[in-house]
């Protein structure tokens, strides 16, 4: 059991070892005591971003974490692929777009060239 005279680092190992056996939500629970404790604890707030459940929630810590740290190669390197992923699905939408685009042309420019070939 975790108490108030659990130190820092102590709680921060206990964390990491329920992390890496999947016990996500108890490990979140400690890495955000230690974080309420210690604003600046690095090592926690990686660690919340790693187990966070949503998108937002993991920009939020990687953020945090290179506020604090802004050579933090780690969370430069996971915001970089959530970026990179992010624009790389808006790019399948307009291409996907364009594609569509250039079919309703082409239909287009054929329906035209069809009534104006045909005989009268």
């Amino acid at each position: 059991m975790v108490n108030k005279q659990t130190s820092n680092e102590e709680l921060l190992q206990l964390a990491i070892k329920a992390a890496k056996e999947g016990q996500k939500e108890g490990a979140k629970v400690m890495f955000r005591q230690i974080h309420t404790r210690d604003k600046r604890n690095e090592t926690a707030i990686m660690w919340l971003a790693k187990l966070a459940t949503s998108e937002k929630e993991r920009i939020s810590w990687l953020t945090k974490a290179l506020e604090l740290n802004p050579t933090n190669e780690a969370a430069k390197k996971a915001l970089d692929k959530m970026n990179y992923r992010d624009q790389a699905n808006q790019n399948k939408t307009l291409i996907l777009f364009g594609g569509i685009a250039a079919l309703m042309i082409i239909t287009v420019i054929v329906v035209v060239i069809i009534i104006a070939t045909a005989p009268k």
